[in-house]
């Protein structure tokens, strides 16, 4: 009919492929000689177990591919709770007698597997690195930031030491909030056990020493050596029982005290602090009343 065109015959070439193709797309016909080498399949998998009170019965056969069939037995060792032994029988073209092809424990419904397969990166927790290990970080770990070529663009490298940009790498925004969402969430933060029935926070003790830079806002470090948490990272709002104001005992060193912040150039030496007594202007302590030493200069601690 006019306006009309009838479709085009596929060449023979085309033809073929879309042969081939229906054929790999078909489900496999199960080879009857394959699926008859059930006695052969047993024998294989009990030779594969070790004992002939390791394989159960027959659950059925199934085809794999064109001549290829799986022969699959209850495997009744305990442990292996719900596996199967698979055995692979196939044969050759024109080849009227099958043979093994292999022998192999797959798991089946409610069988015991081990668990998922984790990358060893995935599987370090804190504490696994020990004496002499090496723990290597990926070059695009994402909590560490600044390539050597971003110090290397800076004029004058040496004064960016102090901030760190002299180094490869440093921490990154993403590393600097994991890390302080850990540590507050942790032992180190206001939830822990022995911050709840602390007498006051870290923040208000003499041993909190503040950390440098934006992790300084709420991180310190604990100097104090019979705290819990000495040489430890704690939150200002952590705390324990070691707090410098928690109890103020007497002195327990009544000899004199070392001064040594003495910003004089004398050498330091040992003094021993004690009260002045009070007198009028122009007496002279541990003289009688009226009398006057005409070579005594002014009084020590600022009287005159």
């Amino acid at each position: 009919m006019p306006g009309t065109s009838e479709p085009e015959t596929p060449e023979p070439a085309a033809r073929a492929r879309i042969a081939r193709t229906g054929r790999l797309l078909r489900e496999p016909v199960l080879d009857a000689v394959c699926a008859g080498a059930v006695d052969l399949a047993r024998a294989a998998a009990e030779e594969e177990a070790g004992s002939p009170a390791e394989v159960g019965r027959h659950l059925g056969v199934e085809a794999e591919a064109e001549r290829l069939v799986l022969h699959r037995f209850e495997c009744l060792s305990r442990a292996y709770v719900g596996w199967t032994w698979t055995v692979v029988v196939a044969r050759a073209s024109r080849i009227r007698k099958a043979t093994v092809n292999d022998v192999i424990l797959t798991p089946g419904e409610g069988a015991v597997l081990a668990p998922a397969w984790v990358p060893w990166s995935e599987r370090l927790r804190p504490g696994d690195v020990g004496v002499g290990d090496l723990l290597p970080t990926a070059v695009d770990d994402p909590r560490l930031a600044l390539r050597a070529s971003d110090a290397e663009e800076i004029d004058d490298p040496e004064a960016w030491m102090g901030l760190g940009i002299g180094r490869p790498r440093m921490l990154s925004t993403f590393g600097r909030e994991e890390a302080a969402e850990r540590w507050y969430g942790g032992d180190s933060g206001p939830d822990a056990s022995i911050a709840k029935v602390a007498p006051a926070a870290c923040l208000t003790c003499g041993f909190h020493v503040r950390l440098v830079g934006a992790l300084g806002r709420l991180f310190g470090v604990c100097a104090n050596e019979l705290a819990p948490d000495d040489g430890r990272v704690t939150a200002v709002d952590h705390g324990c029982g070691a707090h410098s104001e928690a109890l103020v005992a007497p002195s327990a060193r009544p000899e004199p005290v070392p001064f040594d912040e003495d910003p004089s150039d004398l050498t330091p030496t040992d003094i021993e602090l004690v009260g002045v007594a009070t007198h009028s202007p122009g007496s002279v302590p541990d003289q009688p009343p009226g009398t006057a030493d005409a070579d005594a200069g002014p009084e020590p601690y600022g009287h005159s």
